[in-house]
C-alpha cells in the first residue's frame, strides 16, 4: 500500500464537503453537486430516491466523481470511479444520517420527516471507489492513482447483474406489473368459451395472451412517449408507482426516441401475432374477420389513447378507450379465437362474453379514474381534459367530491352487473352460470376502498390540509382498486370453470 497517496486522498476528502457526481444510463448522462461525508475511502451522501441520479444508480451503479475543495488553487482534485449503492442496513443508515448531518444540516428537515421516510422518498447512498486519480498540476508527479481491487465487481457478477438490471429496466418501461389489466379479460374470454363449447385450445390461448400483452406494452410505451411530448409527465410532481407513467424518460433511463422505438416494436409484435392467428383461423393474414377488426380497434385505441392526432385521454375519452380496449375488445377477441378454433362452422354468439366482460371493463376504467386524482394538477396544466379535471376543477383547490361519487357508483355498478350475470345464469344456463356469483366476494375490498377514499376526502377538505403529501395517502385506494379488478376477473374465470366441470 502506498501510504503517501492514501494520505493525500484522505486529506483532500477531509477538506471538501461536496463533490460533483456523474451518472449515466443508456447514453443519458447526468451530473449533480452533492454534499458528502466519508468513512475512510467510502463516500456517503443523501438524496431523494426519485431523483435522476438515484434512479440512474439503480440501473447503472458505476459512477464518476470529482472532488475539489473550496479555495484550492490551480488544478488540484480527486477524480473518482466507483460503484454506488443505496444503503439499506438500518445501522448503516443511521451512521450515514449522522455523518451527513455533521457536514450539512441543509436537508435535516427532510431527513427527519416521518412521512418521507415511511414512503421511502429519502435515501442514503454509498460510493465504494474502484479507482481514484489524484491530480495536482503544481506537483512534479501531476497524476497518481490508487486502485481498489477489493471493490471491483467480478466479471460474472457484472454480466449477470447487468443483464438483470437491463431486464428490470424494460419491464419498468412497459409497466409489466399492470399486465393484470390484460390477463383478466383475455383469460375471461377464453373461460367463457370453455363454458360455451366444453373444450379449450391451449396453444392459441397462449398466443392470444402474448399478443394482447405486447399490445398493452406498446400502449404503455406510446403513452409515455406522448405524455413526454406534451410535457404532461414532466409537469407531474405527484407521480407514484400507479400514476405519472413509468418515468423512464424523466429519470434519464431511456431517451424519448428509444421509448418510441420500444412502442413500435411491441405493437409490431402484437400485430404479427394477430395476423398469424387470423391466417390460421381464416386462411390469410388480412382475411376480413371479427378478429381482424378487434386487432385494428385494439391497436388504434392503444396508439391514440394519448397519441396525436386524436389523443383520446386529452379530450375526456380516455376512460372509454380503456373500458373498451381492456374489456370487450380483449375478451371478445379471446373468445372468438377459441370459438373459431373449436367450432368454426357454428354461428358466433358473442352476447354472453360481451356481458361477462362488463364488470372487468368497469373496474379497469376505475383504475385509470382513481389514478387521475393524483394527476389532476399536471393534467390541468397541459390541457388534458380528463373527467377528473372536468368534474373536480372550479377553484384553486380541486374538489374531488363529484369524481369520488362517480368512482363509488361505478364500483356498485360493477357488482350489480356480476349479480345480473349470476341471476341470468340461474335462468338460462347457455347465457351464464350462477357460479359467477363468487366474483361478488371482492365487494369487501371495494367497500374498503370506498371507506378509505371517503376518509381521505375529509382530510383533503380541511383548511390546513397538506395537499403536497395527501395525494400519496390515496395510494392504498389505488392498490385496492387494482386488487378488486384482478380478483373480480380471476373469480369470474373460476366461476365459468366451475360452471363447466360441476
Amino acid at each position: 500500500m502506498n501510504n503517501s497517496i492514501d494520505e493525500k486522498i484522505l486529506e483532500m476528502l477531509d477538506k471538501a464537503n461536496f463533490l460533483t457526481l456523474g451518472t449515466s444510463v443508456g447514453g443519458n448522462s447526468s451530473s449533480a453537486n452533492v454534499f458528502f461525508a466519508h468513512d475512510g475511502f467510502d463516500i456517503y451522501f443523501f438524496t431523494f430516491n426519485p431523483t435522476r441520479k438515484a434512479e440512474q444508480i439503480r440501473v447503472n451503479p458505476r459512477v464518476q466523481c470529482v472532488v475539489r475543495p473550496d479555495g484550492t488553487e490551480g488544478i488540484k482534485e480527486l477524480q473518482i470511479e466507483g460503484r454506488a449503492m443505496q444503503v439499506k442496513d438500518p445501522e448503516e443508515v443511521e451512521k450515514a444520517y449522522k455523518m451527513v448531518l455533521e457536514v450539512t444540516e441543509a436537508f435535516k428537515t427532510y431527513m427527519e420527516d416521518e412521512f418521507l421516510k415511511k414512503n421511502k422518498v429519502i435515501g442514503y447512498y454509498k460510493i465504494k471507489p474502484t479507482n481514484i486519480k489524484y491530480v495536482d498540476f503544481y506537483a512534479e508527479n501531476q497524476f497518481e492513482w490508487r486502485e481498489f481491487p477489493e471493490n471491483q465487481e467480478s466479471l460474472a457478477g457484472s454480466i449477470i447483474k447487468g443483464a438483470l438490471r437491463k431486464v428490470g429496466l424494460y419491464l419498468r418501461a412497459v409497466r409489466a406489473p399492470f399486465f393484470t389489466a390484460t390477463i383478466a379479460p383475455v383469460t375471461l374470454g377464453a373461460a367463457v368459451a370453455y363454458y360455451n363449447f366444453g373444450a379449450f385450445h391451449w396453444n392459441l390461448f397462449w398466443w392470444t395472451l402474448l399478443g394482447a400483452i405486447l399490445a398493452h406494452a406498446g400502449t404503455n410505451s406510446a403513452n409515455d412517449y406522448s405524455d413526454h411530448v406534451t410535457r404532461n409527465d414532466e409537469s407531474n410532481k405527484l407521480f407514484s408507482p400507479f400514476n405519472g407513467g413509468s418515468r423512464v424518460i424523466q429519470a434519464g433511463l431511456m431517451s424519448p426516441s428509444k421509448v418510441f422505438i420500444l412502442a413500435v416494436v411491441m405493437f409490431t409484435g402484437a400485430i404479427a401475432i394477430g395476423l398469424n392467428l387470423n391466417a390460421l383461423l381464416h386462411g390469410a393474414p388480412l382475411a376480413v374477420s371479427p378478429l381482424l377488426w378487434f386487432g385494428i380497434a385494439g391497436v388504434a385505441l392503444g396508439i391514440f389513447y394519448t397519441g396525436a392526432p386524436f389523443r383520446f385521454s386529452y379530450h375526456g375519452f380516455g376512460d372509454i378507450a380503456v373500458f373498451l380496449g381492456f374489456g370487450p375488445v380483449m375478451a371478445l377477441g379471446s373468445h372468438y379465437v377459441q370459438k373459431q378454433a373449436l367450432m368454426p362452422a357454428a354461428e358466433w354468439n358473442f352476447l354472453p362474453v360481451l356481458m361477462a366482460s362488463i364488470p372487468v371493463a368497469i373496474m379497469v376504467a376505475m383504475i385509470l379514474f382513481i389514478n387521475g386524482f393524483q394527476d389532476f394538477s399536471a393534467d390541468r396544466a397541459v390541457g388534458k381534459r380528463t373527467w377528473i379535471v372536468r368534474s373536480a376543477e372550479g377553484g384553486d383547490v380541486a374538489n374531488y367530491n363529484k369524481p369520488f361519487a362517480i368512482y363509488k357508483a361505478a364500483l356498485y355498478l360493477t357488482f350489480l352487473s356480476i349479480l345480473g350475470l349470476g341471476v341470468a345464469g340461474a335462468v338460462n344456463a347457455e347465457f351464464s352460470t350462477p357460479w359467477v356469483l363468487i366474483a361478488m366476494l371482492p365487494f369487501l375490498l371495494a367497500r374498503k376502498a370506498m371507506k378509505m377514499g371517503a376518509d381521505w376526502l375529509q382530510r383533503w377538505a380541511e383548511e390546513d390540509a397538506d395537499r403536497q403529501k395527501l395525494p400519496y395517502e390515496l395510494l392504498m385506494v389505488n392498490v385496492s382498486t387494482i386488487g378488486t379488478h384482478f380478483s373480480v376477473g380471476i373469480l369470474l374465470v373460476l366461476g365459468y370453470w366451475l360452471g363447466t366441470v360441476l
